[in-house]
């Protein structure tokens, strides 16, 4: 069994990662600075704090993979259906032959990757509260689709 002192401190490594919704690069910032405070100290903090940034890092992988898709994807299909002569009317700009059904494939594909990213930020939300819960209990929590980038 944890000692409380180190369930706490394990719980809020994990619920630190929610900083990033406040603060840029929080997820990252504040677990590394509660996980290396006491990291010697206690194994169960130790392996908290390893899962924490590896799902974080895994995410981040993910989220630059699909801004790899999703990005150019959409620079594409707006720039390829964009005519030379564009018609500008009272500060407005008209699009006579932007056709969907050219670049279904493609737009279907980016939807996909900005729906995935979407699931994978809605997943990551619960997944941590859910981490803090299991932590607090005194349980080990492995987040899932994480790559143990530290070990």
């Amino acid at each position: 069994m944890e000692a409380t002192t180190e369930k706490n401190i394990a719980t809020f490594t994990h619920l630190s990662a929610l900083t990033q919704y406040f603060i840029p690069f929080g997820n990252y910032i504040f677990p590394i600075i509660l996980w290396s405070s006491k990291k010697d100290k206690s194994e169960f903090v130790d392996h908290s704090g390893k899962q924490v940034l590896n799902f974080q890092l895994s995410l981040l992988l993910y989220s630059i993979a699909l801004a790899l898709i999703a990005i150019p994807i959409l620079i594409f299909t707006v720039f390829n259906s964009i005519p030379l002569n564009t018609i500008i009317n009272d500060e407005s700009v008209v699009f006579d032959n932007f056709n969907f059904s050219e670049n279904i494939g493609l737009i279907t594909l980016g939807i996909t990757s900005v729906f995935v990213f979407i699931c994978l930020k809605i997943a990551e939300f619960f997944l941590i509260i859910y981490a803090s819960i299991k932590t607090s209990n005194g349980e080990k929590f492995k987040y899932p689709i994480t790559i143990p980038f530290i070990k």
